[in-house]
């Protein structure tokens, strides 16, 4: 993989899995929403050996500009050898529960717009019969719980798209790879309070790298997540409602 799009460049997670990049030579189109941090970025995986790194700017809440930046890109690397969307927010739920506005802006950055860079870059993809599409979700989707089932709806919702989108790609030799974080270190999650089950972003970026190389299916990241939600997963239901999760 030579030629990498990363959307939601800048967050930490992302970072780490463009450094991966950036050692191996690769030219990366770095896309996020602030363009003093997108500078300093491609600054500094051009120093870490990035053979280029293009920036563009965009709103996750624009859907109608999608298409325009992904059709920049492919004209600044040539062609796309692989995507990486990793943008999206850990809204109050509070906030979600007393305003349909807010729970639309959640639904709209979390979900809406992955699906809108998916279906480009799957049609684009298909057609040269090679390529990944790789997508940053959460563990959070696996069981909707009291405390985030907004942010919960928006990564399950997606996780679900993504493997319908796989199903449909594998023919044409087109991984999908769905990336199922735990809690990570990151500004996402400074006002929660830390434990043994977090990660750091630099652990999460190497293995989504990997992941990505590799093609595969379902990461859950740290590996331990796969079955600390397999158990949330076969909680009874009757049970489940009784818990303050």
């Amino acid at each position: 993989m030579k030629r990498i799009v990363i959307i939601g460049a800048t967050s930490a997670i992302a970072m780490e899995t463009a450094r991966e990049f950036a050692k191996a030579g690769a030219a990366l189109f770095l896309i996020a929403r602030n363009q003093r941090r997108l500078d300093e970025l491609a600054q500094d995986l051009t120093v870490r050996g990035a053979s280029a790194a293009h920036t563009a700017t965009f709103d996750a809440l624009d859907i109608g500009s999608h298409e325009r930046i992904l059709e920049e890109a492919f004209h600044k690397l040539g062609e796309i050898d692989a995507a990486l969307i990793a943008h999206g927010e850990l809204p109050d739920q509070g906030q979600c529960q007393r305003s349909v506005s807010r729970s639309q802006e959640t639904i709209t950055i979390n979900l809406v717009s992955p699906i809108a860079f998916c279906t480009w870059l799957a049609n684009y993809f298909e057609k040269r019969k090679v390529g990944n599409i790789t997508v940053i979700t959460s563990v959070a989707g696996d069981r909707g719980r009291q405390s985030n089932y907004l942010y919960g709806t928006s990564k399950g919702g997606l996780a679900i798209f993504l493997q319908g989108l796989r199903n449909r790609l594998t023919p044409a030799g087109v991984t999908v790879t769905t990336v199922k974080p735990g809690f990570v270190d990151t500004p996402m999650t400074t006002h929660l309070p830390k434990g043994p089950l977090f990660a750091s972003a630099e652990t999460v970026g190497r293995r989504i790298h990997k992941a990505m190389l590799r093609g595969e299916a379902v990461v859950y990241t740290p590996f331990f997540w796969r079955f600390i939600m397999l158990i949330i997963q076969h909680i009874p239901e009757f049970v489940f409602r009784k818990m303050k999760l």
